[in-house]
């Protein structure tokens, strides 16, 4: 599904214009990213939880030559799904 296929069916299940849900869509990514790019989790229910990420530094190996080499600790941003939505995309 499209961005603007999303608007649409926003703007269909509610009052809204399709320009009023554009901009709810907009400000709703913006406040999110906001949120978890100050370290603050955002939890959707029965969807997940956007969250910042720390990885540990460790040992890995060249693919090409099989040569270690070091991977250095590092924030990712990570989206865990919630059980209800899991349930019901994959069936309990």
């Amino acid at each position: 599904m499209t961005k603007t296929q999303l608007v649409e069916k926003l703007a269909d299940a509610t009052e809204l214009s399709k320009t009023q849900s554009a901009q709810v869509l907009d400000e709703l990514s913006q406040i999110i990213v906001a949120a978890v790019k100050a370290g603050d989790p955002v939890k959707l229910p029965g969807l997940g939880t956007f969250k910042k990420r720390e990885t540990k530094a460790r040992q890995g190996r060249n693919p090409q030559t099989g040569e270690p080499i070091q991977i250095p600790a590092r924030t990712k941003a990570a989206f865990s799904v919630a059980k209800a939505f899991k349930e019901a995309v994959l069936g309990a």
